[in-house]
C-alpha cells in the first residue's frame, strides 16, 4: 500500500527581507503553509508578500490565527472568554482572506498557533471555538493535534480534520508535545528531524522524549518555519520521505 503525507510549515513569522526570503524557500519543499495573520507575527505585507508566493506555487495555504500575543510570539497561555477569543480569531482570519481574495485564492485550511494550539488539545470551550470560527469563515478543514478536543469537536461539527504531527519536537508518554518550558522540547538535530518525520509517516508512531514508543496517526507532518535550520531539515525530510516511498501531497481528509 502506497503512504502519502502532507509536508506542511508555519510560515510568514519572521520579519523583512530574511524572513520573506525563508518563506519563499520552504514554499519550494512544502505541500501546504500555514500563515500567521497578525495574533502573534505577520502584517498586511507580510501576508500578502506569503500569499503571493504561496499561489505561484500552487501551495495550499491556511490561516495560522493565535492568541492576541505577539509579545510572547502567541506562545503564552490567554484567559480570553469565547466571545472575547472568537472575535479576535475573525479579525485575524478575515484579514488574510481578503488578501487572498484579492489575489482571487482560497483559504484552504485554519491551524491554530502555539499556546492556542495546545490549550484547543484539552480545552472543550476553546476547541468549539476555533471549530466555530473556522466554519463562519467557511473554511473547510481544520489542522490540529490528533486525539484531542480540537479533532472531538470538529468530528461533532462534521468539519473535515488533518491530524498533525511535528519533525522538529519532542513528545511525552501522554501523546502531548513536551512544552518549551522543559528540555528537550524543541529537537536540534537535523538527523533526529529527519528520522521522527520518516518514522511517524511510515509506522503512525513516534518515539517520545523518554524512549517510549506510542501511536501517533497523522495525515501532516509540521517543520516550524522558525527553527533554527528549518529549510535545511524540510529540505531532507522531504527527500528522505520520498526515498522511503512516502508521497508528498497536500492530502485531503
Amino acid at each position: 500500500m502506497t503512504r502519502s503525507i502532507c509536508l506542511n510549515a508555519d510560515i510568514g513569522e519572521l520579519p523583512g527581507i530574511n524572513g520573506r526570503a525563508l518563506d519563499r524557500a520552504m514554499l519550494d519543499v512544502v505541500t501546504r503553509c500555514s500563515i500567521a495573520c497578525g495574533g502573534h507575527a505577520g502584517d498586511q505585507e507580510s501576508m500578502a508578500a506569503t500569499v503571493k508566493a504561496a499561489d505561484a506555487r500552487n501551495v495550499q495555504m491556511g490561516a495560522h490565527p493565535s492568541y492576541p500575543d505577539r509579545e510572547g510570539f502567541g506562545r503564552q497561555d490567554m484567559k480570553m472568554s469565547r466571545v472575547e477569543l472568537s472575535a479576535t480569531l475573525l479579525n485575524q482570519v478575515r484579514a488574510l482572506a481578503a488578501i487572498a481574495r484579492e489575489r482571487g485564492v482560497a483559504i484552504s485550511h485554519l491551524k491554530p498557533h502555539g499556546a492556542l494550539y495546545n490549550t484547543a488539545a484539552r480545552d472543550e470551550d476553546v476547541a468549539r471555538t476555533i471549530v466555530d470560527v473556522t466554519i463562519q469563515s467557511r473554511i473547510p478543514l481544520l489542522i490540529g493535534p490528533p486525539n484531542s478536543r480540537l479533532q472531538a469537536a470538529a468530528d461533532y461539527a462534521g468539519l473535515a480534520y488533518l491530524a498533525e504531527g511535528f519533525a522538529d519536537r519532542s513528545y511525552e508518554a501522554s501523546g502531548h508535545l513536551t512544552p518549551r518550558t522543559m528540555g528537550g522540547a524543541v529537537i536540534e538535530s537535523d538527523a533526529d528531524r529527519i528520522r521522527q518525520a520518516v518514522q511517524i509517516a511510515s509506522t503512525g508512531t513516534v518515539t517520545t522524549r523518554t524512549g517510549e514508543t506510542i501511536d501517533l496517526a497523522v495525515q501532516t507532518i509540521c517543520v516550524h518555519g522558525d527553527t533554527p535550520g528549518a529549510l535545511a531539515s524540510a529540505r531532507n525530510i522531504r527527500d528522505a520521505l520520498q526515498d522511503a516511498s512516502i508521497i508528498v501531497a497536500p492530502v485531503e481528509p
